[in-house]
């Protein structure tokens, strides 16, 4: 394979990889709303593109708009800030451990729960 050949594939390759899905683990301790949707305690998996973001547990999912927020220090753990409305957790942002990275949400959702 000639030295062209191998670049233009490393370039694809590197292409592919960022912009492929950024994917998170988080854990929710009590009922939340993401948007309209409520998530019930447990282990759920966030795979952000763009400017979207596709919470799933099993088969089951919810799309939420997202904007990815990039800060100067990585976080020890993944916190998930709150706000409370009308005695409801509501999923403000996710701060997500070893990264640097906060997902902030929107107030937009779909989902097949």
């Amino acid at each position: 394979m000639s030295l062209s050949k191998l670049a233009v594939c490393v370039a694809t390759l590197a292409m592919a990889v960022a912009s492929a899905a950024s994917n998170y683990n988080v854990t929710l301790f009590q009922p939340s709303l993401i948007g309209t949707q409520e998530l019930k305690p447990g282990d759920y998996r966030v795979e952000v593109s763009g400017d979207k973001a596709m919470i799933k547990a099993g088969k089951n999912t919810v799309e939420a708009a997202v904007k990815v927020e990039n800060g100067s220090e990585k976080f020890p753990r993944t916190v998930v800030k709150y706000s409370m409305e009308d005695g409801k957790y509501h999923i403000q942002e996710i701060r997500v451990a070893g990264t640097k990275t906060t997902l902030v949400f929107g107030n937009e959702t779909n989902t097949n729960f």
